[in-house]
């Protein structure tokens, strides 16, 4: 089955198709991507929808590796009506 795995900056992207297996899961996917710099438990979506690495794939999927917060939306917010 075919997938895709994205991650994304501000001003660029990486992306990888990759060819897997029938059966295969979100987690079999990141290991078979080449990126070489992410961390365990770091958050994963399919399509936009957040998952976990067990989460079974369909032909087509797009697995987003997502960078985390740098600050939290509601503080944010907050911060911007102090001003």
């Amino acid at each position: 089955m075919r997938v895709e795995v994205i991650r994304a900056w501000p001003h660029r992207f990486e992306s990888v198709d990759l060819d897997l297996p029938d059966g295969s899961v979100v987690a079999d996917a990141i290991a078979a991507c080449g990126f070489d710099d992410l961390t365990p438990g770091q958050p994963l979506a399919v399509h936009g929808l957040m998952v976990e690495g067990g989460t079974a794939l369909r032909e087509g999927d797009r697995v987003e590796v997502l960078r985390p917060l740098l600050l939290d939306p509601k503080d944010a917010r907050r911060r911007r009506a102090r001003k």
